[in-house]
């Protein structure tokens, strides 16, 4: 789909591609189709093998791709030849001329499968004309209170979220956060994969938010 100019491709799971100002980005490829165009750049949130899958990037990667990732998924990324790796915190970011990638806080709660001191991420890629919150493995966590911005700034804003219930939030929850965000677009993620998560999550996801007045709208994978 078309979101302000820039192309959205679901890959499944909690995997994306946006098509943005001449360049390809991918977030936690993960059992993507065999068909898809390579990428100039892929964000990792955390080394989990659903979310960090050395096969998938293999397949993405060309020459110069550069990886970005947290410090426990570097040593995975070592094994891919002929990319430029980038390792990011919570609080980085990198300035890559027409847009911007941010790291913010991605963790659990309630559960143990991503504590706050693992420094899994989610990201914020940010050009002049929209910025695109991928939450990564999270809860609903205090820190996505500082992203409320926004969702009034002249930028257009899309907010990407897991709705498994299963390390993350479940739709009751992401449809909190999507109402806090108050985002042009939200798209729910983390199901379907047969990691964690159905079909119907995304769907109560979708239904929670026309409830609340806010756009949202299920990815076919590509």
């Amino acid at each position: 789909m078309e979101f302000e100019g820039v192309k959205i491709e679901y890959t499944g799971h909690s995997g994306f591609i946006f098509s943005l100002e001449g360049k390809r980005i991918a977030i936690d490829p993960y059992n993507v189709s065999q068909n898809l165009e390579k990428v100039d750049y892929i964000l990792i949130t955390h080394g989990h093998y659903d979310h960090c899958s050395i096969k998938d990037i293999n397949q993405l990667v060309k020459k110069d791709t550069i990886i970005i990732v947290p410090a426990d998924a570097q040593s995975k990324i070592t094994k891919i030849e002929e990319v430029e790796m980038q390792v990011i915190e919570v609080g980085d970011e990198i300035d890559l001329g027409k847009f911007k990638i941010e790291a913010v806080p991605a963790y659990n709660v309630d559960k143990d499968f991503h504590t706050k001191a693992d420094g899994f991420v989610g990201y914020l890629i940010k050009t002049d004309m929209v910025v695109i919150y991928h939450a990564g493995d999270s809860d609903k966590i205090p820190e996505m209170q500082k992203l409320t911005g926004y969702g009034k700034h002249r930028n257009k804003f899309l907010v990407i979220l897991p709705v498994s219930g299963t390390y993350v939030m479940n739709a009751e929850e992401a449809a909190e956060v999507a109402s806090l965000l108050n985002p042009d677009l939200t798209i729910p993620m983390h199901y379907g994969s047969g990691v964690a998560g159905k079909l119907d999550d995304a769907k109560k996801f979708v239904k929670l938010c026309s409830d609340k007045g806010i756009n949202a709208k299920i990815l076919e994978k590509v």
